[in-house]
């Protein structure tokens, strides 16, 4: 049975990456892959290859799969936009836009310290139920009632959930309308909240045959990750897809992720300036760095991405970018101009980095002689 494959430049100078895509598929490593890589705004690959389901009955092509905590990083380029427009500040207390979340220890988080997981909330302590993840109010009042696990800005603690709703809270707030409003003004395949007949492109995920490596489990991991009300539950698919969650729920294709990168490699967006240059040099700065609270990892975060100090991200030490669970990924090279994202349906037990990821962002460079 062939391979089917759609997109553009399938034949171009990153034949190689797609003839990598298709060997994968074929030894059954991967089901269906989305490899989108642009450069100074050009689009030098947009494959889907594969299927969209396990029987292999229909192909990939334009469905929309859950990129997780990718989602980051669509969180981190509407702020960038709107440090641009002024009307965001990295360095400002979050309790300047939003005065409820200034109480008990959280006074000084600044939105940056809220980006680079500083804030000391990776999770919610008390029980609550997993439903109230899809009630953006509700949650948001949880959240701004914590008291911070450590002291904010002295150590990052990966935020898998509450970040979306800090950092969400405060676009919402500074524009008047939700992050997912926010997100299809991008004109992007990117979607937070999915209702009607755009629910009918997604597709299913083949789950990981086991969980990640969280390393020794310390109770920062285990709020954020393991309590029964860690993350969404107790409500039905059309619920959950409707849900806006910005940091876990988004569904998007690779080439919607890719073109989104590129106001991180070169400060545009489809041919219109975003950033300058100055904004995405705060956007990228380092804002902390060593071992990491949650994550088994010494990070290095920028303002909502992280910077290439593990290798994860490929060979470029000026790289950044975000992992979503199961293996996707997207990567902005500002130095080369370059962005590259990769949206699997069969999913990995990783959290950051991982095989697959890493020789196919290698192969990228080492095609376009970047190495």
């Amino acid at each position: 049975m062939s391979i089917p494959l759609s997109g553009s430049a399938l034949d171009g100078p990153l034949k190689r990456v797609v003839d990598h895509a298709v060997a994968r598929i074929d030894r059954g490593e991967d089901l269906g892959v989305g490899v989108t890589v642009l450069r100074h705004g050009a689009p030098l690959l947009d494959l889907r290859a594969g299927w969209r389901d396990r029987k292999q009955t229909t192909p990939l092509d334009q469905t929309l799969l859950p990129v997780y905590s990718c989602g980051k990083a669509v969180l981190a380029a509407l702020t960038l936009a709107a440090i641009e427009q002024g009307v965001l500040d990295y360095d400002a207390p979050v309790a300047a836009i939003w005065d409820a979340f200034g109480q008990n220890g959280k006074e000084s988080v600044t939105l940056a310290q809220a980006l680079s997981h500083q804030a000391g909330i990776p999770g919610i302590r008390t029980e609550i139920s997993p439903s109230l993840w899809t009630d953006w109010e509700g949650i948001c009042a949880v959240i701004a009632a914590e008291t911070p696990m450590w002291p904010p800005g002295t150590a990052s603690g990966y935020h898998p959930q509450t970040v979306g709703f800090i950092v969400g809270e405060c676009l919402r707030r500074v524009h008047d309308r939700t992050v997912g409003a926010q997100v299809a003004a991008l004109g992007l395949d990117i979607h937070c909240g999915m209702t009607g007949a755009i629910t009918e492109r997604a597709g299913p995920m083949v789950k990981p045959t086991g969980l990640p490596d969280f390393g020794d489990r310390r109770d920062e991991a285990m709020i954020a990750f393991m309590t029964p009300w860690a993350q969404a539950g107790g409500v039905d698919r059309q619920a959950w897809m409707a849900a806006e969650i910005p940091a876990s729920n988004m569904h998007a294709t690779s080439t919607g992720l890719a073109h989104l990168m590129q106001v991180f490699a070169t400060g545009q967006l489809d041919g219109r300036e975003v950033a300058s240059d100055q904004a995405r040099a705060a956007a990228l700065a380092p804002r902390i760095e060593g071992p990491d609270k949650v994550l088994p990892f010494d990070l290095s975060w920028a303002a909502g991405l992280m910077r290439n100090t593990i290798g994860a991200l490929g060979p470029s030490e000026t790289a950044v970018g975000h992992y979503g669970f199961g293996g996707s990924f997207v990567l902005a090279d500002p130095a080369h101009g370059l962005s590259i994202a990769f949206v699997p349906n069969k999913m990995e037990p990783i959290l950051i980095g991982g095989q697959r990821a890493t020789s196919l962002i290698q192969l990228v460079y080492e095609e376009l002689e970047l190495v």
